[in-house]
């Protein structure tokens, strides 16, 4: 029999690591809207999980500490290796600082995902904390060419981010790794408005004018993510799971991102 790898939550990034493991061999169940069983089914998926020696959640915290996944189905988790997909924002705000795994966490607005994060760690799962997730289909490039990027002017204000591919890679070095947190980013941390400009230096567009936040109207979500300003450090995860991004910068990132589009719009 294949082995068996269930998936809570098969979201962006999640369908994409769930593609590399069939590649492997492995038999993959999970839920969300692409997945192969509803999460509210709760007798199949106990039988689908009793049968899984791998489990990965990438479902957020619903409220305040409460995690869907570990409230309903964490007796089911005993003795099987466990990935979690947790965020950077557990680090709250640094002012640009640096930050790596033996930062506290808990101190910013993402406090519902540091709680369950904490949770998941006491399990003794391998939990990957990720900055801004970018991939072909769902990057600066779509945002330029459908006119909703932005500049904002504010000076010095720098975030991490990371490709699909390289958490793919991440969560696959993790399998066979000890349990922890590893933050897996890229190497470049930069403004937001250096990733748009690259984006329209591609797509050969003008960027889009520099403006304060109130000038962009943006949302209370954007707004928090202008809020918080750090630099994400990724030695642990090259130390200990032998991991290296393959888009070490956004420049790749973005290139590559371009490159599949183009593909896809000649294949169609």
């Amino acid at each position: 029999m294949k082995p068996r790898f269930f998936i809570f939550g098969l979201g962006y990034s999640a369908t994409r690591l769930a593609g590399a493991l069939e590649q492997q061999g492995w038999d993959v169940v999970s839920t969300g809207r692409s997945g192969t069983l509803r999460f509210e089914d709760a007798g199949n998926v106990r039988l689908a999980l009793a049968d899984a020696s791998h489990v990965l959640s990438s479902v957020p915290p619903s409220g305040e500490g409460c995690d869907p996944v570990l409230d309903a189905y964490g007796g089911g988790l005993a003795g099987k290796v466990l990935l979690y997909l947790s965020s950077t924002g557990v680090y709250g705000d640094t002012g640009g600082a640096w930050v790596d795994e033996s930062a506290a966490i808990g101190q910013g607005r993402r406090t519902a995902r540091a709680e369950t994060d904490a949770q998941w760690l006491a399990r003794g799962a391998r939990v990957l904390r990720l900055p801004g997730i970018y991939g072909p289909g769902r990057s600066a490039l779509e945002r330029v060419r459908e006119r909703r990027a932005h500049r904002i002017d504010l000076p010095g204000q720098v975030f991490s981010r990371v490709h699909v591919d390289d958490i793919v890679s991440g969560a696959m070095a993790a399998l066979d790794a000890p349990a922890g947190a590893y933050n897996l980013a890229d190497d470049a941390p930069c403004s937001q408005n250096a990733v748009i400009e690259e984006a329209c230096r591609l797509l050969s567009l003008a960027p889009p004018p520099v403006q304060t936040l109130d000038e962009a109207g943006l949302g209370p979500m954007a707004r928090a993510f202008y809020a918080e300003n750090r630099r994400v450090a990724n030695g642990k995860a090259k130390r200990v799971l032998g991991w290296q991004p393959r888009y070490p910068t956004y420049r790749e990132g973005l290139a590559a991102c371009l490159a599949a589009a183009q593909r896809d719009q000649q294949a169609g």
